[in-house]
């Protein structure tokens, strides 16, 4: 499945994909998470362009401990534009992935799922091209709304598109603002929560996520010493 590379064929793609029902992933008992993270140079403004310098980094937790990394260093295929994240980097975050051993059983990334306008963010999308369960994690609902859950850690509420609920809040941290979480390719929204739930550490954000952003940011950092 190749990207597509224009606004147009990207909004059919993600129609196609939005009534797409693939058969649900069962967690094995022994979970091996990934996580993606692309970071940008420093002082960009505005939604970029085709081209930007792009750090990306991926990497495998096993119970906590790094067991697998890589890192891509390349360049955006396109412009940040709100619902349309794939065409910035959608080929860069399958070419780190592609390349990770040993591969994760599931993989999270800064990406929407079904909060999308038209239910097909780019943690279905990539999970779709990869055929690799996936579960997005947002700072921010893309287009759902609800009000945050209780100040405990774990603590969730709905996230929804009118009557639909497609994402949800947790509180990964007491007393700081819970992140969203959505379900991707082969997930539901019980088994994303679990899935991030399990792999948080003393941080707000969960591990594979903080680790891989890590790794990019020092990536981009040592080009610059």
């Amino acid at each position: 499945m190749t990207w597509p590379t224009e606004p147009g064929e990207l909004i059919s793609r993600q129609q196609e994909l939005a009534h797409t029902q693939p058969t649900l992933w069962t967690p094995p008992d022994r979970l091996l998470i990934g996580g993606i993270w692309v970071c940008f140079p420093h002082g960009l403004t505005g939604p970029g362009s085709a081209g930007d310098r792009a750090w990306a980094a991926a990497l495998v937790l096993d119970r906590g401990r790094v067991v697998g990394q890589e890192l891509v260093t390349g360049h955006a295929s396109g412009p940040y534009i709100p619902g349309l994240l794939a065409l910035r980097v959608g080929p860069l975050w399958e070419d780190v992935v592609r390349r990770l051993r040993p591969k994760p059983a599931v993989l999270l990334l800064d990406a929407t799922g079904r909060d999308h306008p038209r239910q097909a963010g780019l943690a279905l999308h990539l999970g779709a091209v990869l055929d690799l369960p996936t579960v997005g994690v947002t700072h921010r609902p893309l287009t759902a709304s609800g009000d945050w859950p209780a100040d405990e850690r774990g603590a969730t509420s709905p996230l929804t598109i009118g009557t639909d609920q497609v994402a949800a809040w947790l509180r990964t941290r007491k007393g700081t603002r819970p992140l969203v979480v959505h379900p991707g390719w082969r997930t539901d929204l019980p088994t994303a929560i679990r899935i991030v739930s399990a792999s948080l550490g003393g941080h707000r954000t969960p591990e594979p996520l903080r680790q891989a952003r890590r790794s990019a940011r020092r990536a981009r950092g040592s080009e610059h010493l």
